[in-house]
């Protein structure tokens, strides 16, 4: 048991390279509408040192636009106060060829407009200010999540299958003991119902998208606080997942499970005209809804538990009294949607994972002979 188990971590670590891989090839770019500029020189500088502060325009304080400020991308990171980390900005263009640097360099001063060496940043986008076309492959705050999280697992992984290697016929230990069970469960009442004897074949991928999206689930909670970033809540990482589930549907599927996609047996060819179309689309639509899923229960969460947060300063902003009460009950309802969140975050894991799996089997499932 032991050694499968080793076996699942390793095919796994190598699964989550490949990820990776894929990842920084493509370009990621958040499709949340960014922070907006203020137009007064207080509000701009609030902005620069806070970004928490977003919904303050002319005094006042705008719910949704500090809601979309703490789930968007940024090409910084916030962490608390003052304090903001600066990002590597990647961007290359035919009239400047490669350019690096930090995105602290696009820091406003005085109210003057975001902008270096001829670049612009307007509303998070970076521009020429000549209008020459560029290719922006900076690393954003959703990026940088993405490398913290990959890089958690390896080392939780590398760690666990370490353990396994060096407490052989020993009781599970430390963090192997934690998550030994989350693995068996995977494996015994995911992978192997759903699929059947053949389950072995896709344990590594099962296993890296159900600790990818729960990992990054718990991480992308932070942003109900000060210094998080929403990544599962990014909808190209849901769309990524998704197509993977789609590829490998497609590589892996048998002409059993094809020609019911195609020609279902036993249909007339006039019904196929009008079946064969809605079988082909349903298909494609599967691993998409899955993507639908898990980007609307996840952002869904953080945009309640940010709106709770904000009724403290909407009703604050009409008088002390007020925000002070009102902050006592925003404050539980945050606290209560925080541990409902907790809770999503290993459903939606699990969700994603087990109707993958039920994909996979239907892909390579045989023909029963009587």
């Amino acid at each position: 048991m032991a050694a499968k188990v080793s076996r699942f971590f390793n095919l796994k670590v190598f699964s989550l390279l490949a990820v990776l891989l894929t990842f920084f090839a493509v370009k990621m770019v958040a499709q949340e509408e960014p922070k907006p500029e203020h137009s007064n020189e207080h509000a701009t500088e609030q902005t620069a040192e806070h970004p928490a502060t977003v919904g303050h325009e002319s005094g006042k304080f705008n719910a949704g636009e500090m809601i979309l400020g703490h789930i968007a991308d940024e090409h910084d990171w916030h962490i608390v106060g003052p304090v903001t980390l600066p990002l590597p900005i990647i961007l290359y263009s035919e009239e400047k060829g490669l350019d690096i640097f930090m995105s602290s360099k696009f820091e406003p001063h005085h109210g003057e407009e975001r902008s270096y060496n001829g670049y612009e940043m307007h509303k998070g986008k970076i521009a020429l200010a000549s209008g020459t076309s560029i290719h922006d492959f900076s690393i954003t705050k959703n990026v940088a999540s993405l490398f913290i999280t990959a890089g958690l697992l390896l080392f939780v992984f590398l760690t666990i299958a370490k353990s396994y290697k060096t407490r052989q016929g020993k009781a599970p230990k430390g963090l192997q003991s934690w998550l030994e069970p989350i693995i068996l469960f995977v494996r015994d009442d995911i992978a192997k119902p759903t699929i059947g004897h053949k389950y072995q074949r896709f344990m590594p991928l099962l296993l890296t998208i159900f600790f990818f999206i729960f990992f990054g689930n718990l991480l992308g909670l932070i942003p109900i606080f000060p210094g998080g970033a929403n990544l599962t809540g990014n909808i190209a990482i849901p769309f990524f997942l998704a197509s993977v589930i789609l590829i490998t549907i497609i590589v892996i599927a048998n002409k059993h499970y094809w020609g019911h996609i195609i020609a279902m047996p036993g249909v007339p060819k006039l019904v196929l005209l009008i079946l064969t179309p809605i079988e082909l689309l349903g298909f494609v639509l599967r691993p998409f809804v899955l993507m639908i899923r898990l980007f609307a229960n996840i952002s869904a969460g953080h945009i309640i538990a940010l709106a709770f947060y904000s009724l403290i300063f909407i009703f604050g902003a009409k008088s002390a009294v007020a925000g002070y009460g009102v902050s006592i009950v925003s404050v539980l309802f945050t606290v209560f949607m925080f541990c409902l969140d907790l809770l999503v975050a290993f459903l939606q894991a699990f969700v994603f994972t087990l109707l993958s799996s039920i994909y996979f089997g239907s892909a390579i499932e045989e023909p029963a002979h009587h």
